[in-house]
This record gives C-alpha cells, structure tokens and sequence, in this order.
C-alpha cells in the first residue's frame, strides 16, 4: 500500500513539473538569432533597426511577442552568442541604441539630445570612423562620411533647420574632390557646382540658385566644360534651369 502511494505522488509531481515547464516556457520571448550575413549590408552597415528609430524618419514599430509595442531595454543576438543591438524602446520606438559587429565591435551609436535633434556614429569593421550624422525632425542635417583608409568621402551640411544647404561634396578615395557645391551667398541663395575628374582636373563649373517655390536648384548664368586636359571643350547659358543655346 505504502508503494502504490508513493508511486502515485511520484506520478503527481511530474505531472505538476511538466505542467509548470510548459506554462514557463510559454512566457519565455523565442528570440530571432541573426548571422552577420542577414543583417550587414556591405553599402551601408547593420541598417535593419533604423526603420525603428523616429528621428531619423523610421516609421515602424516593434512588438513583443504578446502583440505589444516594446517598452525599455531591448537585445537581439547573433546565432553565436554574440550580442547584435541594445536599444532603449518606448511605446515601440527606438530612443536610444547600439549595434556590434559579430566580432564585439560597435558598428553605430544613436543618441538623441532633444526630441528633434539626434545624432549617428557609424563605425567600420576595424574600428575606424565611417560616418557622422546629424538630424534635425527626420532629416539630415549634416553629415560626413569616410572611406576605410580615412579620407573624407562625403560632406553635406544645412542650415540648423535644414531649409536650404551650405555644402554638398563628395571626393574620389584618392583624396580629390570629386563634384563641390557650396554656398557662396547666403541672401541670394547663390552656389557654385563643380565636377572633376580623378585626377584633379575641372570637369564642368557654373552657378546655381535655389529657387524656393520650386523646391530646386537650378543652373544659372554661364557653365564651362573641359576635356580632362584642362581644354574648354563648350560653354552654356541658363536661365532658371533652361538652357538658353
């Protein structure tokens, strides 16, 4: 008799273990693991969580496993182990995060200093500096990117309301510039564009006007052309974009 009881508390016990396990083990987040493969883009890094940050015009939410917006500290991992992002969520947005590389090191850095204004840093693989962004409500404000040997590959920069730009280059990796456009006065909205070749030579030069109601920049005046001797090759005239001959 005395068998057959214990048997029979033995037999209740792992019926309450087991029914324990299963409810705890619904409560559990099943957590996504990445490789490096999904979530790298060889042209612009780990970008997969930007379409959950706000102040950079991102307009998706994420959700617990409940259906719920996410509140707080977040983490995703890589197949290995490795952590992949720490974000600080409210009501599903990202306020605040860091993603890393597989290999421990951090690929970009958000901050936000104010509810319109934020900031990214973005890093290469080895550590180096790939890009610095500022935002303004959504929209780059200013920024600057690096090729991987460190020479600058692009920089824009707006006015603090981002309204109109001050400077928009771009550079070969070689370390010559590539096509200038920059402000030269700042009433009139006037700039000057310029395109080179790689090896250093003027390719085209003129002026261009932002024409506010249009929402563009047009041509304006003269544009010069030259072959990659230095060689005028022809000259143009526009009239708010049009050419004139």
């Amino acid at each position: 008799m005395i068998f057959f009881k214990t048997l029979f508390i033995t037999w209740l016990l792992c019926i309450s273990n087991a029914a324990f396990s299963q409810r705890f083990a619904n409560q559990v987040p099943q957590l996504k693991r990445y490789t490096s493969a999904e979530v790298t883009d060889s042209d612009y890094g780990i970008v997969i969580f930007n379409k959950l940050v706000q102040g950079i015009g991102g307009d998706s939410l994420r959700y617990t496993k409940d259906g719920y917006n996410a509140q707080g500290w977040q983490e995703d991992y890589y197949v290995s182990g490795k952590i992949l992002h720490k974000g600080y969520y409210v009501d599903g947005l990202i306020k605040i995060f860091k993603n890393f590389y597989e290999n421990g090191q951090l690929e970009r850095n958000y901050t936000s200093s104010d509810p319109r204004r934020s900031k990214m840093e973005i890093f290469y693989e080895d550590g180096k500096v790939r890009s610095n962004i500022d935002y303004f409500e959504g929209n780059t404000q200013n920024q600057y990117d690096f090729f991987k040997n460190g020479t600058p590959e692009y920089v824009e920069e707006n006015d603090k309301d981002v309204e109109f730009l001050y400077k928009r280059n771009s550079f070969f990796e070689n370390g010559n510039p590539s096509s200038m456009f920059e402000l030269v006065d700042k009433k009139s909205k006037k700039y000057i564009k310029k395109e080179f070749y790689e090896n250093g030579r003027l390719k085209e030069e003129g002026t261009m006007y932002l024409r506010k109601e249009m929402g563009d920049y047009q041509k304006e005046d003269t544009w010069t052309y030259y072959d990659e001797k230095g060689n005028v090759t022809k000259t143009e005239k526009y009239h708010k974009g049009e050419l004139l001959n």
